[in-house]
């Protein structure tokens, strides 16, 4: 491993790179000189095995150093935590996920509500991904007032007969359903089984110790035209549909206060860095064990990282999207018009999630490489923007990936 040490105009560019992926800390760089980063991480592992850690920039604008240990909000990137954690409970044989949810849940079966699966809830078509009543200030921290208020909600179509994607509601649809089958809240479960056994920084819940390192998200600036994304349009005119719900609830999650960060939110408010994510996205690259903890079997790894919902217009996204069981697979929607950072290109092989503004991790059995990247300046879209993808393309060129022109890398 190379030590790196690259100044940029937003601050030095510090931490460790095998030779083989100077591509990637060249693109870390070049976030800095060019695409308006202000601090950042990004770690790779490759067979297991620390291949780029590196951390640059600023926490703040013209602020203290975005260091080592610095940690941030990585909003929907906490979703392949949780939806590990459904996962490390169906392979102990402690959830069926072909079960109904009533049969863990059963105050969920309400309002047409009844029959949905658990695998509808990871794949975003269970059919409650907002809730129509206006949430008051805080509702997001407080878990047991949400799983009551979800279990009531009557579903926006027929469960599992369409998908939209659930961007907050699934911290208690899928963090409820883990909670009844595990016995334990899932945050607790999740650094219990997941974050302790594989010594990661990434708490869902924030411990107050942990507040001093935190790098305050920065909202994405607004183009100087406006916004003009089908999503925008759709969630500014049709005022009943989950993408207006979807801007609303953002607006109303507070990243950026200690009881945002304490509350436990599994599919928005994990907070680590990229260690953390390329971290938890280890075993699952490697067959399902990291340095001797065995997270999931291989059967469950399969099942997994396997398209379970696809559809040509996500009915919260309003773009084509194609999902695992929680995870979400490679999505190239470059051709497509009235978009913004719209897409998320990966090998076919490859499975995780990004979170808003532009954070990523993921795992890629395929090659045994797992990915994180993490940021406080978010950027606009609804998936990848250009910092985020240059650093994943980065990464498949250095193992001698040679095109993502079909939508996905290939050799």
């Amino acid at each position: 491993m190379k030590t790196v040490s690259v100044t940029t105009k937003a601050g030095v560019v510090e931490g460790t790179c095998d030779e083989k992926f100077a591509g990637v800390v060249d693109e870390f760089a070049t976030n800095f000189e060019k695409r308006g980063e202000v601090g950042a991480s990004c770690a790779i592992t490759l067979d297991g095995k620390t291949v780029v850690d590196v951390w640059g920039g600023k926490k703040a604008p013209g602020g203290a150093p975005w260091d080592r240990d610095t940690l941030s909000i990585v909003f929907s990137s906490t979703k392949g935590g949780m939806c590990l954690c459904a996962h490390m409970l169906a392979d102990r044989g402690l959830l069926d996920l072909d079960a109904p949810i009533v049969k863990y849940w059963p105050e969920f079966g309400q309002n047409g509500k009844e029959a949905a699966l658990v695998s509808m809830a990871l794949d975003h078509s269970v059919g409650v991904p907002h809730i129509r009543e206006v949430p008051k200030k805080g509702d997001f921290n407080n878990y047991e007032h949400m799983v009551q208020v979800i279990a009531k909600e009557a579903p926006f179509w027929v469960p599992g007969t369409r998908n939209g994607y659930h961007a907050i509601t699934m911290s208690w649809t899928v963090g409820e359903i883990v909670h009844r089958a595990a016995k334990k809240r899932m945050g607790r479960y999740f650094a219990d089984e997941i974050a302790k056994p594989l010594d990661l920084e990434f708490w869902i819940g924030l411990p107050e110790a942990q507040e001093h390192r935190l790098a305050p998200m920065l909202p994405a600036p607004l183009p100087t035209d406006g916004v003009q994304s089908r999503f925008f349009k759709r969630a500014t005119t049709d005022f009943t549909s989950p993408s207006h719900y979807f801007m609303r609830d953002f607006l109303a999650f507070e990243p950026n206060t200690r009881e945002g960060r304490a509350a436990e939110i599994g599919a928005a408010n994990g907070v680590t860095n990229a260690r953390g994510l390329a971290g938890l996205y280890a075993p699952l690259a490697n067959g399902g064990t990291h340095n001797g903890v065995r997270i999931v079997g291989k059967d469950t790894l399969t099942r997994m990282s396997r398209v379970a919902m696809a559809t040509h217009e996500d009915g919260t996204l309003v773009i084509p999207t194609r999902f695992a069981l929680g995870y979400m697979k490679t999505m190239d929607n470059r051709a497509l018009g009235g978009v913004d950072a719209a897409s998320c290109i990966l090998t076919e092989a490859a499975f995780g999630h990004v979170g808003a503004g532009g954070s990523i991790g993921f795992a890629d059995p395929e090659c045994r490489m797992s990915f994180g990247y993490t940021m406080n300046q978010m950027g606009l879209g609804l998936l990848l923007n250009d910092r985020g993808q240059s650093l994943v393309d980065a990464a498949y060129r250095a193992l001698g990936y040679r095109s993502n022109a079909g939508g996905a890398w290939i050799m």
